[in-house]
């Protein structure tokens, strides 16, 4: 059969669509880019927020009205949001075939029909769930058993990336209960791979050609430690360092408890490792946070990040904001806008708070209006783009490095490029200046010259291919 997928929501999630993708593959079915022309169409979902929600549902109605009108077979829907709501889904929208969770990847194509693919399920690693028990006394939301997922760097996967980069999950679930967050009810308990099959993972992508690699799970930096190893992150990079092709490591969704000063050094010391920190911290008023439990405060974060910048000269900070939080006051918001602008990260993102049924928060009154909340994430992305405009002003003329992503996809004429300190699809780029779209190939890494600035994006020079 022809498989098409429509991959929803974060990299995590889209490292799932490519196994399953892999695991159709191996079972003999044509992977196609083109829904209509397919035969059997997987929607993998997300359901982290009600936009994510919406979109989800758009596209599984969408495809439903593909395979009314055009006599596809089957419609598969999978991931977060049919974990969440598989009755619901499969009663309302009656084109589903069927309805595959988050621990369910492996069925995939038994889903799809015909003969199996003869890979064995993913491994799986199960542990009593003691640090969860012991972070939190309080009942979390009831939830029903299901497997335990994890793949392997064994099981078949195709990319769906742009083939110089990709990201590599090094762990499944979370322990934490953010009060907003309905992850851990989705994902199940923190599991980490093994770091043998990660780097074996790692170094086939990069026979593949992947140059910039990008590991990710809910908690990057907690890798190891559900297993009682220490340090396990800083080791991993270590030997990831040393494999041949690739050019960048990206960490991507760190955690402000786990960020070590072992971390901190190998990313100041590892000549791939970027300068580049994402981590959520997602407030900073202490009331607002403890609602939220979430670790910390404002003053704790400061030290933080000023030890971040201290033991890893020039490094980038990411981080993201939830505004309109339950009981979140002006004088809260107040203190978050000071952090912002006292801090001047290089890339902040903000959310206005959805209310999701399942989760802690739910029992909280969802007091601050929808108009509010959004004058607040107006406000506070005012704030970053002032800092912005006034930190690109002083790096133009600057020369730095870039890894080249090709022809940019709003001006196919144009190369486009990222700065060390910026990840594909949630950072601003660079655009080449007098340079033929297809002067560089993909992955390559060119010395530029920064001549402008356009909004969040900056414009440059190249000067030359670097061989690395």
């Amino acid at each position: 059969m022809k498989v098409g997928l429509i991959s929803l929501g974060c990299p995590k999630n889209l490292v799932d669509g490519e196994v399953m993708l892999g695991l159709a593959r191996e079972a003999g079915h044509e992977i196609t880019a083109d829904a209509a022309s397919a035969d059997a169409i997987v929607v993998n979902t997300c359901a982290f927020i009600d936009e994510a929600k919406a979109e989800s549902v758009d596209a599984i109605l969408e495809m439903a009205r593909l395979k009314r009108d055009g006599g596809r077979q089957k419609l598969i829907v999978t991931g977060c949001l049919a974990e969440r709501y598989r009755d619901q889904l499969r009663s309302e929208i009656p084109e589903i075939d069927v309805v595959l969770g988050t621990g369910e990847v492996a069925d995939i194509a038994g889903a799809i029909g015909g003969r199996s693919s003869g890979h064995a399920v993913p491994v799986t690693f199960h542990r009593p769930a003691r640090r969860a028990a012991l972070r939190d006394p309080a009942p979390a939301p009831a939830r029903p058993p299901r497997p335990t997922y994890l793949y392997d760097a064994s099981t078949p996967r195709l990319l769906t990336t742009p083939k110089h980069y990709a990201y590599l999950k090094i762990a499944e679930g979370c322990d934490y209960t953010c009060a907003f967050c309905i992850i851990p009810t989705l994902r199940g308990s923190y599991r980490s791979r093994d770091e043998d099959s990660i780097v074996a993972e790692a170094e086939r992508l990069a026979a593949g050609g992947v140059r910039e690699l990008l590991l990710i799970s809910q908690d990057t930096t907690f890798f190891g430690n559900d297993r009682g190893l220490r340090h396990a992150i800083g080791r991993l990079l270590r030997r990831l360092n040393g494999i041949d092709g690739l050019a960048w490591i990206r960490l991507l969704y760190l955690y402000p408890t786990t960020v070590t000063d072992d971390l901190l050094d190998v990313m100041a010391a590892s000549e791939k490792v970027c300068r580049y920190i994402d981590l959520p911290l997602q407030h900073a008023s202490a009331d607002v946070l403890r609602r939220m439990r979430r670790p910390g405060t404002r003053r704790a974060y400061d030290t933080l990040l000023a030890r971040a910048r201290a033991r890893v000269p020039g490094v980038t900070l990411r981080t993201t904001f939830i505004v309109g939080f339950p009981g979140e006051t002006e004088r809260d918001f107040a203190e978050l806008e000071a952090f912002v602008r006292d801090t001047g990260f290089e890339h902040v993102g903000v959310f206005t708070y959805s209310h999701e049924e399942g989760t802690r928060a739910h029992a909280l009154a969802d007091d601050v209006p929808a108009a509010l909340k959004a004058e607040r994430r107006d406000r506070l992305m005012q704030v970053q783009r002032d800092l912005v405009a006034r930190r690109h002003a002083t790096m133009i003329g600057r020369t730095t490095r870039v890894i080249v992503d090709g022809p940019s996809p709003d001006a196919p004429l144009v190369l486009e490029g990222r700065l060390e300190g910026q990840a594909p699809d949630i950072d601003s780029v660079v655009y080449f200046d007098e340079c033929d779209a297809t002067a560089h190939a993909p992955g390559s890494l060119v010395d530029v010259e920064l001549t402008g600035a356009r909004g969040y994006d900056f414009i440059a020079v190249p000067f030359r291919p670097v061989a690395r």
